[in-house]
């Protein structure tokens, strides 16, 4: 993973979202075909601490097991995706984890909807997921 260490003690959230490019600026469409994975660390005051991206390691990058499955290591505290099947979603949610529904492909605007709390949480996986 690119990024610095950060004292987990400064951070209060840490965000995963499905991104499409290494430098973690766009939205993947989907969860569980994203190419890679951003994680953000925020603090109590919403700032940044710390941006990380990681390559997918799941099945539909040729790597092992499902996405979602994967992605527990890194600890989030919060998703925000554009897209995910139901399992995911389920697996997510049996973690405690939240899911919120991103409203534009740029991370960005998604973090800033994010921290103003204007983002839905995701209550239902795409119909057209092929795991379900």
């Amino acid at each position: 993973m690119v990024g610095v260490e950060v004292e987990e003690d400064s951070v209060s959230r840490r965000i995963l979202i499905p991104t499409e490019d290494s430098e973690g600026t766009r939205v993947a469409a989907h969860f569980g075909r994203a190419p890679f994975f951003t994680i953000i660390d925020i603090d109590d005051d919403f700032q940044v601490k710390n941006k990380e991206t990681s390559p997918n390691q799941g099945e539909h990058h040729g790597g092992r097991g499902h996405a979602h499955d994967n992605v527990l290591r890194y600890k989030p505290t919060v998703l925000i995706v554009s897209g995910m099947g139901p399992r995911g979603l389920r697996g997510f949610s049996s973690a405690g984890i939240p899911v919120y529904k991103a409203d534009s492909p740029d991370l960005r605007s998604v973090l800033s909807s994010y921290i103003s709390g204007s983002l839905d949480e995701l209550t239902e996986g795409c119909q057209d997921a092929h795991h379900r």
